[in-house]
């Protein structure tokens, strides 16, 4: 399909001088030591789904993803490729940035940890930590990770190495500012137990809580001495800010702190997507830090699984990355997004093949989704109806009944409430998009089963328009025919309505081929927006053309 990557957008970052929004989404901030992999990928398209969702259901979101271009790390990769520092953070930032864009990640603002403006911010965030009390000048040493930016106890260790599987070395006693982490334990368990601070899913709140109740926190070595490229702390340029604080300052940055604090603090609903690899910093220091500062905590933080490939564990040695760009060269844009979100309960590990994706791809989206648009859209831009939407029937049930007159009472019985179900997607599908609690619901995010709603309807309309089968109709009962088509018609629109936030440009296509005007897509649509007698159809393309094994790139 000869997928272009678009070209980078020249901002570096967008701030907010001033925001009002209902729902604050951030990507982890990805850091620049390596080239993106599918979990970037993973990460993104999840945070861009629940934003988009948020706002189809009339909710405000800003989203917000970047690089994280300071440490150890980043300094030892710009030294092999033979760049400074910067250089390569730059030449790296604007891959995952070229990524973001690949895959359709609609973000409102994309921060680099290295511009003035989260320096700034950064500072701010240390000066009121030290002003509470919390940071203190001692000495460290113990088993440090240089890939994870990270001490670790002997305990901690798993077969001598980081929980992460990532190699340490010991460190000899170290000048270092401390962070009085060990303040925090009681209230952060308290408040993940009382979900003041929500974690999801269930296994990774257990996997914190079990931490933090099994062992004292130890305070947290803040600064380093023995390399020079990051931010220096406030006061003693001897010493670099430790990369963990630099990095999840960006969520703040973004949002313009410190001159516009209230961005962050009257946000309702603010949400933070990791891998699981990295909750820790998250669900722990961050909280812990926000609350020296005197800082609201982010609500809720979604932490998921990793991606393995045909059962193995990705890695350099056995060769088996996942190129996420050559997937959308090779299945396209939704096709991929649709894979990432349906294939795995979000939160649990997840496995490429690609078997599972040719199933995904030519299986249901071409063979079931693509196939019904094409179906409906050929017969209307036909005689009779020649291109224009027919009035919507009065007398649904009597039309089914009629035209399925071979069907058992079951099948009758699904019928009969199809249109009503597949308004009521919304509703069907909120209980698995909500990051926090309501008054109704418990907070959860799982796609795959928000998908499954719509993947029912889509299921259930084949299956309506194969028992009706207007084709027939047509030399029969031209206006049963009619009706069916209408009837299959509001069903697609329904289906493409739902597949917005999924799979964005394939819902606007349908949505454009059927004629749903622009400002009639939003969720409020759902029961209001049928389509005015003589709206225009076009004659179909396929949205989601099959897929020839045989083309594929050996990798995928």
């Amino acid at each position: 399909q000869n997928y272009v990557i678009p070209s980078v957008r020249r901002r570096r970052i967008a701030l907010c001088a001033s925001l009002s929004q209902d729902l604050y989404v951030t990507t982890p901030i990805y850091y620049v030591n390596a080239l993106p992999h599918i979990g970037h990928a993973y990460t993104s398209v999840a945070s861009d789904c629940l934003a988009r969702f948020a706002k189809l259901d009339g909710e405000t979101s800003f989203l917000v993803t970047g690089t994280d271009e300071h440490g150890e790390k980043v300094a030892e990769s710009a030294d092999k490729a033979g760049e400074t520092p910067m250089e390569f953070a730059t030449r790296i930032s604007k891959k995952f940035q070229a990524l973001a864009d690949a895959y359709g990640i609609k973000y409102d603002a994309f921060v680099r940890t290295t511009s003035p403006e989260h320096a700034k911010a950064v500072n701010a965030l240390w000066n009121r930590i030290e002003e509470n009390g919390d940071i203190y000048l001692g000495a460290y040493e113990g088993w440090y990770c240089v890939r994870d930016e990270c001490y670790y106890t002997e305990s901690e260790l798993v077969d001598g190495k980081a929980p992460t599987g990532a190699e340490v070395e010991w460190r000899t006693k170290e000048a270092s500012y401390f962070f009085k982490l060990s303040k925090y334990q009681d209230i952060l368990i308290k408040s993940i137990q009382n979900r003041d601070l929500i974690i999801l899913p269930e296994s990774r709140k257990n996997e914190v809580l079990s931490f933090l109740t099994s062992q004292p926190l130890r305070d947290l070595s803040i600064s380093r001495t023995t390399f020079d490229w990051g931010l220096k702390v406030p006061g003693d340029n001897e010493h670099i800010i430790y990369v963990w604080i630099d990095a999840l300052t960006n969520y703040l940055t973004a949002l313009n702190f410190p001159d516009n604090e209230h961005n962050w603090s009257s946000t309702p609903k603010k949400i933070h997507f990791v891998g699981k690899d990295i909750l820790r910093f998250h669900a722990i220091y961050w909280p812990a830090m926000l609350a020296s500062a005197g800082l609201p905590w982010p609500h809720t933080i979604v932490a998921h699984g990793w991606w393995t490939k045909d059962g193995q564990k990705i890695s350099k040695s056995l060769g088996n990355a996942i190129d996420p760009l050559l997937l959308l060269d090779a299945y396209g844009l939704d096709a991929t997004r649709y894979f990432l979100l349906a294939e795995v309960p979000f939160g649990a590990d997840g496995d490429y093949s690609r078997e599972t994706m040719l199933a995904s791809t030519n299986g249901f989206l071409a063979n079931a989704v693509g196939n019904l648009a094409q179906r409906v859209c050929t017969m209307l831009t036909k005689p009779p109806c020649q291109s224009q939407a027919p009035p919507f029937p009065t007398n649904v049930n009597d039309i089914i009944k009629h035209a399925c007159d071979q069907a058992d009472d079951d099948s009758l019985n699904l019928f009969f409430d199809l249109v009503q179900r597949a308004r009521a997607l919304p509703q069907a599908m909120r209980p698995y998009m909500q990051p926090t609690a309501s008054q109704n619901e418990a907070p959860c995010i799982r796609f795959d089963l928000a998908l499954r709603e719509i993947e029912s309807i889509v299921r259930d309309s084949n299956k309506f328009f194969d028992a009706a089968a207007p084709w027939k109709l047509k030399k029969t009962d031209p206006d049963a025919m009619i009706a069916v088509l209408t009837i299959s018609l509001e069903l697609l629109r329904c289906i493409a309505l739902a597949y917005q936030p999924f799979m964005p440009d394939a819902a606007a296509a349908i949505l454009d081929q059927i004629g749903v005007p622009d400002n009639e897509r939003s969720f409020a649509h759902f029961e209001s927006g049928i389509l005015a007698e003589g709206s225009p159809i076009s004659k179909p393309k396929p949205v989601f053309p099959r897929i020839d094994p045989d083309s594929l790139h050996c990798d995928i």
